[in-house]
């Protein structure tokens, strides 16, 4: 049976994206009985496999498979890499044949999240791919609906298929309250679904 937690998963390499999981985590903690378990993933190397510390030096825990199976919901986020996911976050998806064979992440409520350097750069086809391996789970795509009145006001980020962040060139942007409040109106939808999901 899954536990009372919604798993928020992301990879950060600026700061950006790990800022909007945790207004995400606010989100899905502001209703009654579902927490937030926040978890990030390993950078990978260009020539090789890179071999990283068990316990990262500072913020979240690596997430585990374990995570994934336990979660009542999952939203996940990654910076936007010539309009995909990043590759530590395709990395560890791709571990996760065992949990597909069983069947562990079906009917979970799904979202994601994105930030990018360019206004224009892929965040949404970004959302986009991260949506596709959590499909081949079995798992319920929560987007952003436009009762949301921030998606009609935002000139940076957010859209209908998650909510999304523009960093800058220089990624020196910082979220901002209207991208903020989408992130948590993110992380509340899926938190209320979650409290339904009992597997």
């Amino acid at each position: 049976m899954a536990e009372n937690f919604v798993l928020v998963l992301y990879y950060s390499r600026h700061g950006a994206t790990a800022n909007m999981a945790s207004q995400v985590a606010r989100g899905v903690e502001s209703g009654a009985g579902m927490a937030a378990r926040l978890r990030t993933v390993p950078p990978v190397s260009a020539d090789c496999e890179k071999l990283a510390d068990e316990i990262p030096a500072d913020g979240p825990l690596y997430c585990e498979l374990d995570d994934l199976r336990d979660c009542a919901g999952l939203v996940m986020g990654s910076p936007t890499r010539f309009g995909n996911m990043a590759a530590p976050l395709k990395y560890f998806l791709d571990q996760t044949s065992s949990l597909w064979l069983s069947g562990a992440m079906i009917d979970k409520p799904a979202a994601v999240f994105t930030s990018t350097s360019s206004l224009h750069g892929g965040q949404e086809t970004t959302l986009l791919s991260m949506m596709l391996p959590l499909l081949h789970h079995g798992m319920v795509i929560a987007g952003l609906p436009y009762s949301e009145a921030g998606l009609l006001s935002t000139t940076s980020g957010g859209t209908p298929y998650g909510a999304s962040h523009w960093a800058g060139a220089d990624n020196g942007r910082q979220v901002d309250e209207g991208e903020a409040a989408l992130c948590r109106a993110l992380g509340a939808r899926v938190g209320r679904l979650a409290r339904g999901y009992n597997r």
